[in-house]
């Protein structure tokens, strides 16, 4: 049997925002929910982490999003992206993700950027927004570097939870505190050392290194990594809890150089405190060691 999607029009009468959001209730006011209906929430990637993100503050009622992405979905998507799976193979990962969103608030103010985002279109993504949360592929680093950059240029709370074996890293680039930029130090350096870069700097704990059983799986060089669900449903949870603080201006954010990492199947946490970032010492021996394996393993 066969039950028919409601119309459009019937959803929208069947919808009330109080009751769709009253059980989360009691972990936030009345007042609290209130506010996060009229907040506005910029995501870059409907990917792994960017379509469960976005879903996941649609659930805690967020009432606005920008979103962008300018590619496809397809099979190799199924293992960790939500909105993947046989009937959107070859459709918008940013049309099906705004219409799952929707899904769970008809009333959301949701505007797609189709083509990504861009240098031309940037001003544009993050206008009027009150956090932008990350979601980009790893390898997106011009991209990436300019949108943290315009963050911190117009005062725009920015978060990264980055998916890293079972587990999630988060950092936090508050308005006033260390940049990004100040945080990774990637200026015009390769894309190789800024991949190196990336990663000493997210995860300085390293707790995901210990269970990797096919390194081969790992390539900078050609751009691939190995991917989880359970990571990218960690990182989202992750994200939406740091997103409630922030916008609500309740509970502690920890803010770069502070970081945390959680890994799941080590069944540890790390918080994490660099003092000058990737200037660390530490870190500058950690990505001296890392591009050094690159370059005895060009083919990785």
């Amino acid at each position: 049997m066969t039950i028919p999607a409601p119309s459009a029009a019937a959803s929208a009468r069947a919808f009330h925002y109080e009751s769709a959001f009253a059980r989360n209730i009691g972990w936030v006011t009345h007042e609290e929910q209130a506010a996060l209906r009229g907040k506005r929430v910029a995501i870059a990637g409907g990917g792994g982490v960017g379509g469960v993100h976005l879903l996941t503050l649609a659930r805690l009622g967020i009432g606005a999003f920008h979103i962008a992405d300018f590619d496809n979905f397809d099979i190799a998507n199924f293992n960790r992206q939500v909105g993947a799976n046989m009937s959107t193979i070859g459709a918008p990962k940013v049309e099906v993700m705004a219409q799952m969103a929707r899904e769970i608030n008809p009333g959301a103010d949701i505007k797609i950027f189709p083509m990504g985002i861009n240098k031309d279109n940037l001003h544009a993504f993050l206008e009027g927004v009150d956090l932008y949360i990350d979601g980009l592929d790893f390898f997106a680093f011009d991209i990436r570097q300019q949108t943290f950059a315009l963050c911190a240029q117009l005062g725009i709370p920015a978060t990264t939870v980055a998916p890293l074996g079972m587990g999630a890293a988060l950092l936090n680039f508050m308005p006033g505190k260390m940049t990004f930029e100040e945080y990774f130090q990637w200026g015009q350096r390769s894309d190789l050392e800024k991949a190196v870069r990336f990663v000493v700097g997210l995860a300085p704990a390293g707790l995901h290194r210990p269970y990797l059983v096919d390194p081969s799986s790992v390539s900078f060089h050609q751009r691939k990594g190995p991917s989880t669900i359970m990571a990218c449903q960690i990182c989202a949870g992750v994200a939406a809890t740091e997103a409630l603080k922030i916008l609500l201006g309740r509970g502690k954010v920890r803010a770069a150089p502070h970081g945390m990492q959680f890994d799941a199947y080590r069944n540890r946490m790390a918080l994490t405190w660099r003092p000058l970032g990737n200037r660390n010492p530490l870190h500058a021996l950690m990505i001296a060691i890392g591009k050094r394996q690159l370059a005895g393993a060009p083919d990785a």
